[in-house]
């Protein structure tokens, strides 16, 4: 769907950096939902499958209380290659670990998401966790202020590799920003607030 030589050219560069893998965006061409979500983990980058480690079984949760399928929606992420970081744990051999992407990464990775965006003008997209909405919208708040509502805005666009400058889109969009999956891993109480968004967000389905 997103032309190779496009993807090998993100590719290249997001090599100088610690990524590894990439996962390409899974879904149909029309969408019940665009979902967006930070980068692929150590398992995604194996299997191939956006949201398939931990925070994919919180991620099938709110597909089910939403009442489609993966197979409805389409599933993507800021940057495509697994931000990772050294780390050692006392007793134990030095191993990678996952890590929030910078913008030099989610920059390098941008035009994928840029063309996802134009080539499937999904009715609503949605950000899941502080990393996606600044991406698309470029302002970093508490995600308690935006979560669980619907916001009629032009998204970023990526307009300079060299300087990493974005504009936005002559075309608004509908998005509904929620929770990353993986923020009710390390806080569970977030788990209501969770399911009173996706039953509003639900209200704006076909």
């Amino acid at each position: 769907m997103i032309p190779q030589r496009l993807i090998q050219l993100c590719n290249e560069r997001i090599a100088p950096y610690p990524c590894e893998g990439f996962v390409y965006g899974k879904g149909p061409l029309s969408p019940v939902l665009m979902f967006v979500g930070e980068a692929p983990g150590e398992t995604e980058i194996h299997n191939g499958i956006p949201f398939s480690g931990r925070a994919g079984r919180y991620f099938d949760g709110f597909l089910q209380e939403l009442g489609v399928t993966r197979s409805d929606v389409y599933v993507t992420s800021a940057v495509r290659s697994r931000p990772y970081k050294w780390g050692k744990p006392k007793g134990r051999e030095e191993r990678k670990y996952n890590r929030t992407p910078n913008q030099k990464e989610i920059a390098a990775h941008a035009p994928i998401l840029d063309a996802e965006i134009e080539l499937i003008q999904p009715s609503i997209i949605v950000p899941m966790g502080r990393t996606a909405y600044q991406r698309l919208l470029g302002k970093s708040p508490r995600m308690t202020e935006v979560t669980g509502h619907l916001i009629a805005a032009p998204v970023l666009k990526l307009e300079n590799w060299e300087t990493r400058s974005y504009t936005f889109t002559n075309t608004n969009y509908q998005l509904f920003p929620i929770y990353h999956p993986a923020a009710a891993l390390y806080k569970r109480s977030l788990e209501t607030d969770i399911s009173a968004h996706l039953e509003k967000l639900k209200q704006y389905l076909p």
